[in-house]
């Protein structure tokens, strides 16, 4: 493995969430040895690098100033130096400025190289009890709520599990609008993730409601919000079945396409839909 920082490297570092002892011995290297370090705010990076007695040279890198950053940014990497992108927490790119420099160095045939750290999204999922097999990143909602609302309401029907971040002072709107428009699903809204006082709070929508309006929340906020239930589907009887089938075939449909038709409309499978049109009637009790 060739020796790290390289020189013309992009470097994404992630950094800690709250426990400082989870930065990387790895991370610790590159953020030592690389030529600058772009990050959110230089004040809290400063400090943060501080404490583990690296002096990189800082360069702020935010919402505000991204456009005119990225092609200095990317000039210095064309000519040789390394660079380490960090968000004030987790790892750059996920809702943060990150994700623009990466896309223009990968347009520009620049290296990018990940060296891994906590992220609040997967934390949160994983601890949460909710699926994690598959789910879906929304990030911060609009603050607005109309435009919130409707977000929502494009999401209410997604199965995946939901991972969204919110600010303190939405939270409880927010949960508001989730049980008015999503009803009374599984959640788990975590705050302080991997500090002494990290929580969990939920089992569900209305339970984490009901406790951040006794108790005011602080902090950047993760929620973990089960999918869209399945839609139960109608029991059918076999007689009702078989005679829906049997319709079909006397209007001409072949065994076969009766029931695939069939299987298509109520979710059944095809092969028992085929079967039940072939099973010989019981007779009938004398």
């Amino acid at each position: 493995m060739p020796s790290e920082p390289a020189a013309g490297v992009l470097y994404l570092v992630g950094t800690p969430i709250g426990n400082r002892a989870d930065l990387s011995p790895r991370a610790r290297s590159v953020l030592s040895g690389v030529d600058r370090i772009a990050c959110e705010d230089t004040r809290h990076s400063g400090q943060l690098l501080a404490g583990f007695e690296l002096r990189g040279r800082l360069v702020s890198f935010h919402q505000h100033n991204q456009q005119a950053r990225v092609p200095e940014l990317l000039a210095a990497l064309v000519a040789g130096e390394s660079l380490a992108v960090i968000s004030d927490a987790g790892l750059p790119g996920i809702s943060d400025p990150g994700e623009l420099l990466v896309a223009a160095a990968r347009s520009a045939g620049l290296p990018v190289v990940c060296i891994p750290g906590p992220c609040a999204v997967t934390t949160a999922l994983v601890s949460s009890g909710l699926p994690s097999g598959r789910f879906c990143f929304e990030g911060f909602l609009p603050a607005r709520a109309t435009q919130r609302r409707a977000a929502l309401q494009q999401l209410a029907a997604e199965p995946r599990t939901l991972v969204l971040f919110e600010a303190p002072h939405r939270l409880v709107e927010l949960l508001e609008d989730i049980l008015q428009l999503l009803g009374d699903r599984p959640l788990q809204v975590a705050r302080e993730l991997t500090k002494r006082h990290e929580q969990q709070i939920g089992p569900s929508v209305s339970a984490a409601l009901a406790h951040f309006r006794q108790v005011p929340p602080r902090g950047e906020c993760t929620l973990v919000l089960g999918g869209a239930p399945a839609p139960e589907l109608p029991c059918w009887s076999d007689a009702t079945l078989k005679a829906k089938l049997t319709e079909r075939v006397a209007a001409g449909l072949s065994s076969r396409d009766a029931a695939r038709q069939l299987a298509e409309e109520t979710g059944l499978s095809r092969r028992d839909l085929y079967a039940l049109l072939h099973q010989a009637d019981e007779p009938e009790s004398p």
